[in-house]
């Protein structure tokens, strides 16, 4: 990915989101552009308009933090965009490197054994890329349409979120989940700008996606840590699930995720159900490949 073309839609579009009004600035008949001038940023920022124009060109390299977070408050941007703009600034700093083609992390024994001994909870590991390295059983029960053409770990989840045609049916909520998931993916993008493999996925998936294509252009940001998710599993129907997520460090992070429901709501019932259907045996995928059908 070009960081500086990356560095150019980001405060570009940041910048046509902020009214005068919302920056306290006097505003007097018809701008030719959406949102603030550059010259009036450079003034809320404290940096001149030539320094503040370059900036927004693609070059951040050498800017400083204090320079970042003026210009994050400028723009009114929120935790989750002022990191990624660091993000930008650091790869922008970083010597230029080809596109690499980076391992794929091996899921601990230990971790693998905690995922196992979480019966009642669903649970996998995913990387940067979003692809599910592990699941234990009653995960891969909830995802049964993610596998339900034989597929086997890893699969990845933004493949069958803007291709799968039953993701939509199984994601009652579709739009907001893969606009968030869109707006996730560019994270992990400014943090990997050299992974070929993750370049490769947003390459295809905007190929093959007018949704995933209109999203990524937004250049929205955003961070998955804790929320609820609506299923529309093909066996148990409706579920409102809690979703938390936890980083597991090592020399390529990965993240821990799981989903839990309150006891004795309908979800949780539906949970408790999907518990004992992915613990009845191994015909239970094949049962949710009949219910997607």
């Amino acid at each position: 990915m070009d960081n500086r073309s990356e560095v150019r839609a980001f405060l570009t579009s940041r910048r046509a989101k902020v009214s005068p009004q919302q920056a306290g600035l006097p505003s007097h008949g018809r701008r030719r552009v959406e949102g603030l001038r550059r010259g009036e940023v450079a003034a809320l920022a404290g940096v001149s308009v030539e320094y503040y124009t370059r900036l927004e060109r693609g070059n951040l390299a050498g800017a400083s933090d204090g320079v970042l977070d003026a210009i994050a408050r400028a723009l009114r941007l929120d935790d989750t965009e002022t990191a990624h703009l660091h993000h930008l600034a650091r790869a922008a700093a970083t010597p230029a490197a080809r596109a690499r083609r980076v391992r794929t992390p091996e899921v601990r024994a230990p971790v693998r054994r905690v995922l196992e001994s979480m019966s009642g909870v669903p649970a996998l590991v995913r990387d940067h890329r979003f692809d599910i390295l592990a699941a234990n059983p009653l995960a891969m029960a909830l995802y049964a349409p993610m596998f339900a053409a034989g597929e086997v770990l890893p699969v990845n989840s933004m493949r069958f979120t803007f291709l799968n045609p039953h993701a939509q049916g199984f994601y009652p909520g579709w739009a907001q989940v893969a606009r968030s998931a869109v707006a996730a993916l560019r994270i992990a993008a400014a943090r990997n700008p050299h992974d070929e493999q993750l370049a490769g996925l947003i390459g295809e998936l905007s190929m093959r996606s007018d949704p995933f294509r209109t999203w990524w252009a937004a250049q929205d940001v955003y961070v998955h840590q804790h929320g609820t998710k609506r299923f529309r599993h093909p066996a148990v129907g409706d579920l409102d699930l809690d979703y938390e997520v936890f980083e597991l460090p090592g020399e390529t992070p990965l993240t821990l995720l799981t989903y839990s429901a309150e006891p004795g709501t309908s979800s949780g019932d539906g949970l408790h159900l999907l518990t004992a259907w992915a613990t009845s045996g191994a015909d239970a995928p094949a049962q949710a490949r009949r219910g997607t059908a």
